[in-house]
């Protein structure tokens, strides 16, 4: 008996779950059909769960149909069916469970569904657990990218089942991530939430930092007795502090309806006009409330009468404010939760100021490099010659348009700029010969005469340089393998453009140092800059060696113009950007000395960059700071950093 009573038992349990296998989407949608028509974000959503809970293989296609408002009601019977257009104001159905065509109708034997946009996110959430494990590894991407975007509750559930079968190695940790931080944010066992915060012990991320900045939220509340003992207290706050200001507590209270507004001289002079009676207010002649004293009296004496609301002042407030405790509270009620957020965001944020200190110096570098690449060949003029450049910047730009030109000519970014760089040389080489053969020969030991001429030089290359190209900026792209930046978290990173004038500049400097060390030409400028009188009687002719140095410094700028107009605007006035920084790069560092320059661009990219970081909304203000640091820098270091010996020492 008992045995046939069990096997009724199990024939009944396995009729049901047969039964519940077996329902149809349509039989959902026909059994809410009232819900389903309303479509109410409110009522609608055990009818979506249904749906996704249905052993259903077209269950996510008819809810991405759903929320794609391509879901159609048939007039004549009420049935639901996936429609599509074929033609104007004709569709083509298809049965929500085979997908299988039942035929065309037109739109008006058809009612559409029209899932408002709370539906439509209950549709949404409701797709996760379908996309999370589908066999597109895109939409799988998408969807993980989705809940980044709008995390909730409800969505950690099904993140956790799809990351056990998550085949693709990168989307599984991405998983793993976001499961621990919503873990973090809903999950409602406080252990395990202060399990997941510890497990990004140290973490740069900044959606690590949003999620622990959520819990540790604070908000100021004020109370007339005890503190309540349902609520996670952040502490108490004293007004007239710095942490609490008097006027936003007694904000609060007139907010909360604890005390009343602030009178204040608005509020007393609405008062007396509106009680203006016979030119008179109250006892007052109108004529007296000028006096601030009588005028407080008369509206003292319509508060008295309560025809004005009570005088609330200073002292008031004061009194006021003496009476209540104020104090904040987190958002998040636990407090071993937030206990463990604000431990974790302390060790981060010094990690933090840490890697902020690497990426500014990494800045500083970059910077630094970019004024040495500039400054370089005014080093090697100023330094063998003596004479002030003021062209130097239109040489930097004519590089710049040196490497435009090539692109126009050579459209494969990296072949054009590894001919632009050459050519860019031997352009501005050229160009600096002609310079120092035409005027600066000249000019020698008359500086003031130089400077204007080479003023004047400045301006007409310029101006040459509008003609040719126009007003507007010109692009010099830089290779596809130098687009986007070397990320090495999310608070250090440096592009791949830098990281490629740093080397350049690092290359510089080894071909300059092999050239004036390890060649006659190197022998000879070192001799002429130490002693050109010695240099000519020992067979050496100083002009010479002057036109090439000059031709060869003026090569390096075009060089750097190329580098510099990958990342900055190239126009006719681009060099007007550098002339300056140049000039305290040579100065500061050393006139006519390489590791000067080296010196001086490593100093001022590392002073400008500290002084940016700590006023970082005023630009002009940090240079000007910069620029009275040198000033006083050259007061006890007149000859530079490293000072040279010799004529350019002497002069």
């Amino acid at each position: 008996m008992i045995r046939r009573l069990i096997a009724c038992l199990a024939v009944i349990c396995w009729c049901q779950a047969g039964l519940a296998q077996g329902i149809t989407l349509q039989e959902i949608l026909r059994e809410n059909k009232t819900l389903v028509e309303k479509s109410s974000r409110k009522t609608i959503g055990p009818v979506i769960e249904e749906i996704a809970a249905s052993n259903s293989q077209q269950a996510q296609s008819f809810l991405e149909a759903w929320g794609g408002k391509q879901v159609w009601q048939r007039r004549s019977d009420g049935l639901f069916f996936v429609g599509t257009e074929v033609a104007k104001r004709q569709y083509a159905l298809s049965d929500p469970d085979s997908g299988d065509a039942v035929g065309e109708l037109a739109k008006k034997d058809l009612k559409q569904l029209k899932p408002n946009s709370g539906v439509r996110a209950l549709i949404a959430t409701a797709l996760v657990q379908f996309q999370l494990s589908d066999a597109d590894p895109v939409k799988r991407a998408e969807a993980l990218l989705a809940m980044e975007r709008t995390p909730s509750a409800d969505q950690l559930a099904p993140l956790r089942i799809s990351i056990e079968d998550e085949v693709d190695a990168v989307l599984k940790s991405r998983k793993s991530r976001l499961e621990r931080l919503l873990t973090i944010s809903f999950d409602p066992d406080p252990a395990t939430r202060v399990g997941a915060i510890q497990s990004f012990d140290g973490d740069l991320g900044v959606d690590v930092r949003a999620t622990l900045n959520l819990l540790v939220a604070k908000t100021l509340n004020v109370t007339a007795g005890d503190l309540p003992d349902d609520v996670n207290i952040a502490g108490l706050l004293k007004p007239g502090t710095d942490n609490l200001d008097s006027v936003q507590a007694y904000d609060l209270l007139v907010a909360s309806n604890l005390a009343p507004a602030p009178t204040t001289p608005t509020d007393i002079r609405a008062a007396l006009v509106e009680h203006i009676d016979g030119g008179r207010v109250e006892k007052v002649s109108v004529d007296q409330l000028s006096d601030p004293v009588i005028r407080r009296q008369a509206y003292d004496q319509l508060a008295e009468q309560s025809l004005a609301p009570a005088f609330v002042g200073e002292d008031d407030i004061t009194k006021t404010l003496n009476d209540y405790t104020f104090y904040e509270t987190y958002a998040e009620p636990s407090a071993i939760v937030t206990n463990a957020a604000t431990e974790a965001l302390t060790k981060i944020e010094l990690k933090v100021g840490m890697n902020q200190a690497l990426d500014l110096g990494l800045d500083a570098i970059s910077l630094a490099s970019i004024y040495f690449l500039a400054a370089i060949g005014l080093a090697i003029t100023f330094g063998v010659m003596g004479v002030i450049n003021m062209a130097h910047g239109e040489f930097i730009m004519m590089g710049a348009y040196t490497g435009y030109v090539v692109q126009q000519v050579i459209p494969n970014h990296t072949i054009s700029i590894l001919v632009a760089l050459p050519l860019a040389f031997a352009v501005t080489f050229a160009a600096g010969v002609a310079m120092e053969r035409l005027v600066i020969r000249f000019l020698y030991n008359r500086p003031l005469e130089t400077l204007l001429a080479t003023f004047g030089i400045s301006i007409a290359l310029q101006q040459l340089a509008k003609n040719i190209f126009g007003t507007q900026a010109r692009p010099l792209t830089a290779p596809g393998w130098l687009d986007g930046a070397w990320v090495m978290n999310d608070v250090v990173s440096i592009s791949y453009i830098r990281i490629a004038i740093f080397i350049l500049a690092l290359i510089f400097l080894g071909v300059f140092l092999f050239i004036m060390k390890r060649t006659r030409f190197g022998l000879e400028t070192r001799t002429v800059t130490q002693n050109p009188r010695m240099a000519a009687s020992m067979g050496i002719n100083p002009e010479r060696v002057n036109m090439l140095t000059f031709g060869l410094g003026s090569g390096i700028a075009g060089v750097a113009g190329v580098a510099i107009g990958l990342f900055a605007k190239v126009t006719s006035e681009m060099g007007n950007d550098y002339i300056v920084q140049s000039f305290m790069t040579v100065v500061v560092g050393g006139v006519g000395n390489i590791w000067g320059a080296l010196a001086g661009a490593t100093m001022i990219g590392f002073l400008q960059k500290g002084i940016e970081w700590g006023n970082p909304s005023n630009t002009l203000a940090a240079q000007t700071y910069m620029i009275i640091f040198i000033i006083i820098f050259i007061q006890f270091r007149p000859r530079g950093i490293i000072a040279l010996k010799g004529r350019a020492a002497g002069d």
